[in-house]
């Protein structure tokens, strides 16, 4: 994945109480993102994919938190297949291997905080 590119909070996101899973829509054959924090100590991006579509492979230097907001996914994290719906939350640790598939349409928050 790449690197999240600095963002501030936007404004009308700011001391209000909000529907996360309504603030990005699913896209036939794509998949959306749009990031609601991006600070150097790290982010909180909303994602939502079209069944089918997926990040690839990847690993990062910092443990990350996917929270699913709508749907269902399949994970695997160092080789290791797991199946996360509607609520479920999970961890992906620092520095494995890590790859997302929507087996059905699915939204996700998704969670970095970076060591200083």
């Amino acid at each position: 994945m790449a690197s999240p590119k600095k963002v501030e909070i936007q404004e009308e996101l700011i001391s209000r109480a909000l529907p996360m899973a309504a603030m990005v829509a699913v896209q036939p054959g794509a998949v959306v993102s749009r990031t609601l924090i991006g600070k150097k100590s790290g982010t909180v991006t909303l994602f939502a994919f079209d069944k089918g579509q997926g990040l690839s492979t990847h690993s990062a230097p910092y443990d990350a938190m996917v929270w699913i907001l709508a749907g269902a996914v399949k994970i695997t994290i160092d080789g290791k297949d797991l199946r996360a719906k509607t609520g479920d939350m999970v961890i992906m640790p620092a520095n494995l291997p890590h790859a997302l598939h929507a087996v059905q349409p699915f939204k996700m928050a998704l969670v970095m905080i970076k060591e200083k």
